[in-house]
């Protein structure tokens, strides 16, 4: 093993963000506080068409039963299918954003406000994914501003860290990690940390089909957490949900989510199957 063992959105309507309130849930062994599970989908840069996107995301509301694990459930889908989203999931699965812009208005041609995605009912979006860091250049400075600005006009954030394939073979997960977090969180109080998610993707598992064994993703998780104790305080970490992602699939997510420190997943490639997903959703 190369690592080393250290140490969202609307309730059911578009107004009110997940909190990360204590919850008794089945299959789950967290050792410190009783998270409640938090499972979400990034479609990136997909589907193609509206038509797509409302019979993709009706399908997988049509997975959420009585029988339904109780979870926070979120899709993180492209603006321009936000809307049709919303509508076409029921109130069963809570919507967001891929990411946001920190500016508030002006000439920043293509870009999308907290503003204008607050005024169609968005309260969560993504922050700091390993495709805005490496294709489009978004640096941990940019991210946190990204962070504080939506938590400035009472929105959440998804903040995604994690390692490269190289940086994994040199053993610095602990430490990009520490460094992705203590920058995209600077300047943000323990109270906004209510507001937080925190993501850890290890880009080399993203879209690879590779990904990191439960064993390994719960001893960066119980890192994250001790960082996150360090910066706050034992009981703001022992709140903060911490999502895994990077190929999670039906066939891992079941012992993923018994692991400790592990709150959640963070899906790709598997959110734009309503069957996969629909499993994801229904872990046993």
């Amino acid at each position: 093993m190369k690592l080393s063992i250290l140490p969202f959105l609307f309730l059911l309507g578009p107004a009110a963000p997940f909190a990360p309130s204590a919850v008794v849930k089945h299959n789950r062994n967290t050792e410190l506080f009783a998270r409640k599970p938090f499972i979400s989908g990034n479609w990136k840069l997909n589907p193609q068409t509206k038509e797509e996107a409302v019979t993709l995301a009706s399908e997988i509301a049509a997975s959420i039963g009585p029988d339904t694990p109780e979870s926070d459930i979120a899709l993180f889908v492209p603006y321009v299918f936000i809307e049709a989203a919303i509508g076409a999931t029921d109130g069963k699965i809570n919507v967001g954003a891929e990411g946001v812009c920190p500016e508030t208005a002006g000439a920043f041609t293509g870009a999308i406000s907290t503003g204008m995605l607050k005024s169609v009912g968005v309260e969560w979006a993504l922050a700091g994914h390993s495709e805005r860091r490496v294709i489009f250049g978004e640096t941990n400075d940019y991210i946190n501003e990204q962070c504080r600005k939506l938590l400035e006009m009472g929105m959440s954030v998804m903040l995604c860290i994690g390692e490269s394939e190289s940086e994994y073979d040199q053993n610095l997960a602990d430490a990009i990690c520490a460094t992705h977090l203590k920058k995209g969180l600077a300047g943000i109080s323990k109270e906004e940390m209510s507001r937080v998610a925190i993501a850890y993707e290890p880009v080399w598992a993203i879209g690879t089909g590779k990904v990191a064994t439960p064993e390994t993703a719960q001893s960066v998780h119980k890192t994250c957490r001790a960082i996150v104790a360090s910066m706050y305080d034992q009981e703001t970490a022992d709140n903060v949900r911490i999502l895994y992602g990077g190929s999670v699939t039906p066939d891992s997510i079941d012992e993923l989510m018994t692991q400790p420190d592990i709150d959640g997943v963070l899906v790709g490639g598997a959110s734009l199957d309503s069957a996969k997903f629909g499993r994801i959703i229904n872990f046993q």
